[in-house]
């Protein structure tokens, strides 16, 4: 009776030991994992922001007039809407025209029609051909004139270009505003940005970073207004009012560097996460197209659809875009645009490369 009270104790202990230890495991692997996706550097702004200076109050002038043109003015643009896509990349040419820039087309074929993506270089000064590209798409989806969606990245991106437009950075720096990112071109050959990236590689281009301004313009300060895809729910603020710097785990590097970089130069609520790709939203933008071709890339965004109740809507127009606090990321957004280029006032240079 002894012997056998002995197996069965030794049994227990086995079969107990053996769900456990996996348990244990697994909870270091997720603690681990979690920490690894939200290990970045410095420290979010938080508390009350400081009133607008008189240069980000000319930001938000700007990016009121550009967001008015795009969604209010010309409204829905895309292929359906034919005529509005292309006075849309019409308006891009003409500002960055106005501001010194030679902007160059990247025509193709789309379903029968010519697109075009557009292009504004400022030519490094000592490694041109080391690239830092910033992008944003001007079309909007159909049923939708694209305020948030994503006038308020093109926007960005237009006001970016004039802010560096007297630098003299150490590497390239390229502006570019994409065609066809909404469907029923996302992720096929007649999205502007994979038709970019995909010809950079073939002409052996080194883009070392590039940063998609994606959905910029909307944020909440009410508890509760912030979703996520799970499981990232459980380790970030439930309040609207950041910009985030998304990556996947490929471009973790470029993801600090960035968040690091609009931590020192911008007091605005921030956050960052470097991710598995396949976690929803994580590439539902123009980076995406650069991990294609095997560069590293990065969405700047308010989330979209997980604060924005408009996305991809009718109502999806200027009044919902908040081009205050939009003004004060563009502001911290130029300094990280020079320090992953290399200002030549500062020597700074936080390219991440992908040799």
């Amino acid at each position: 009776m002894s012997a056998g009270s002995n197996r069965t104790s030794g049994m227990s202990w086995r079969i107990g030991g053996g769900f456990v230890l996996p348990l244990i495991v697994c909870f270091i692997l997720l603690v681990a994992g979690v920490g690894y996706i939200m290990d970045m550097p410095g420290k979010s702004h938080s508390g009350p922001l400081a009133p607008l200076s008189g240069e980000e109050a000319r930001i938000r002038d700007r990016l009121t007039a550009h967001v008015g043109m795009l969604a209010g003015t010309i409204g829905e643009r895309n292929l359906w809407h034919y005529s509005a896509l292309a006075a849309a990349a019409e308006y891009i040419e003409q500002t960055f025209t106005g501001l010194g820039y030679r902007p160059k087309d990247e025509s193709f074929e789309s379903r029968g029609k010519t697109v075009r993506n557009i292009i504004a270089e400022i030519p490094g000064r000592s490694t041109a051909g080391e690239i830092v590209l910033v992008g944003a798409h001007y079309d909007s989806v159909r049923g939708s004139p694209g305020a948030n969606d994503n006038g308020s990245g093109v926007a960005g991106l237009l006001e970016l270009a004039r802010l560096l437009a007297d630098r003299v950075p150490r590497h390239t720096l390229r502006f570019v505003a994409f065609v066809n990112e909404e469907a029923p071109f996302s992720y096929s050959p007649e999205m502007g940005s994979l038709v970019h990236a995909l010809a950079a590689k073939a002409r052996g281009e080194h883009i070392g970073a590039m940063l998609s301004l994606e959905t910029i313009g909307f944020y909440s300060d009410r508890p509760g207004s912030q979703q996520y895809p799970s499981p990232l729910k459980y380790f970030y603020p439930d309040r609207a009012d950041f910009i985030g710097f998304v990556g996947d785990l490929g471009s973790r590097k470029l993801v600090r560097s960035a968040l690091r970089s609009f931590r020192q130069h911008a007091r605005f609520p921030s956050e960052g996460a470097s991710v598995p790709a396949s976690i929803r939203g994580v590439g539902w933008s123009d980076h995406w197209s650069f991990w294609q071709a095997g560069y590293k890339g990065i969405m700047v965004t308010d989330t979209a659809f997980f604060r924005y109740a408009h996305y991809h809507t009718a109502e999806d127009t200027p009044d919902k875009v908040d081009c205050e606090r939009t003004a004060r990321v563009v502001g911290g957004l130029a300094g990280v645009i020079l320090d992953l280029a290399g200002d030549a006032a500062g020597e700074t240079d936080l390219a991440v490369t992908n040799r």
